[in-house]
């Protein structure tokens, strides 16, 4: 089989606009009555980070799967580091048709899909190995991903659940304690939980892209911010950070999403095809998502300039006993009081 160019590079302003006024059409090109043509469909996959993050890597691996399952009826095309759209504008491409396949942060669905904040909730997870049990499709929390109305309605079809891992903190200032975040500025993702997680913490937030926490963080705009260490390493943000404090206290993860209306049109051999791809590129990402935090905090260690605080049982129960059940049980009604009391239950 030909190959297909897997990811791009910088393009220039024209090229991009070229990209998005065609992107539905060649998202769906030669879909007629019967849903194919003989030039194919072309899935346009746009995301906002590196390609050589866990997201980044997962998307490359989804389309090798699918250049290598589903023929030559299907291909995909990945457009990586905010180079098509960014954080503020790749939902409305999605649901516009403009690109046909995102894997934003779950984050980033708050006001669309308000339940998905289930994953923003602090200390959901104890550990990385309890991700895929707690979210699994057939679990409280994973029906409310996967089963979503909101999406649905609004023409979104989720096909998985990718990790980045748990996140750490970072900032000037060393912390061991939530005092110690007092008065600080942090970015965050748009989302209450969080919001309310560094209030509890005595905290201030700002949302922002995640492509500008780096200029923020050295222009001194933000003071700290929340990610795994495979995106503060990427990102070179402990060049600017002097400590990273290792809470593991809340998650990062991507939705892996289709556009409905394209995900419908295509055959059901295609459909199958696409559905199987996502599932190995989420077991696949996991292995990578590991892998790459146990690196980039090796990286981080070696260049020498941060220093980084790895707190003790204690010192984590302190930063957790602040927010949990508080933080849980006040977005209950948005979340849904069953799947929190549920979650509080298996604690």
């Amino acid at each position: 089989m030909t190959s297909r160019p897997r990811s791009r590079t910088a393009l220039s302003t024209a090229a991009l606009l070229t990209l998005a006024l065609g992107a539905t059409a060649c998202g769906a090109r030669g879909a007629g009555a019967d849903g194919g043509g003989e030039d194919g469909y072309t899935i346009k996959f746009s995301h906002v980070v590196t390609p050589d993050t866990p997201k980044g890597q997962a998307a490359e691996r989804f389309a090798k799967v699918v250049d290598e399952t589903c023929g030559d009826q299907l291909s995909v095309e990945v457009y990586p580091n905010s180079e098509l759209y960014g954080d503020e504008d790749e939902l409305q491409a999605l649901q516009s048709g403009a690109v046909q396949m995102l894997a934003p942060a779950s984050a980033k669905f708050t006001t669309i899909a308000p339940q998905l904040q289930v994953l923003d909730l602090p200390f959901l997870f104890d550990s990385v190995e309890d991700i895929p049990k707690v979210v699994a499709p057939d679990t409280a929390a994973g029906k409310a991903i996967y089963e979503n109305p909101e999406l649905a309605k609004r023409g979104i079809k989720v096909l998985g659940l990718w990790d980045n891992g748990l996140k750490q903190l970072s900032s000037d200032d060393a912390m061991t304690q939530p005092s110690d975040l007092r008065g600080l500025r942090f970015r965050i993702q748009p989302s209450d939980v969080l919001r309310s997680q560094f209030e509890e913490w005595s905290a201030e937030t700002t949302p922002m892209a995640f492509a500008e926490v780096y200029n923020a963080l050295q222009q001194g705009v933000i003071d700290g911010q929340e990610n795994p260490y495979s995106n503060i390493e990427s990102q070179n943000m402990h060049t600017v950070q002097k400590h990273i404090t290792e809470s593991d206290h809340g998650y990062i993860g991507y939705v892996h999403t289709i556009n409905k209306e394209f995900y419908d049109s295509l055959p059901a051999e295609l459909q199958t095809c696409v559905d199987d791809a996502s599932a190995e590129a989420a077991t696949y990402n996991r292995e990578v998502a590991a892998k790459l935090n146990d690196e980039a905090k090796q990286v981080i260690e070696k260049a020498g300039g941060t220093e980084i605080t790895e707190l003790t049982d204690e010192q984590r129960q302190v930063f957790e006993d602040a927010v949990v059940p508080k933080v849980w049980k006040q977005y209950a009604d948005v979340i849904g009081q069953d799947l929190v009391d549920e979650l509080l239950a298996q604690r």
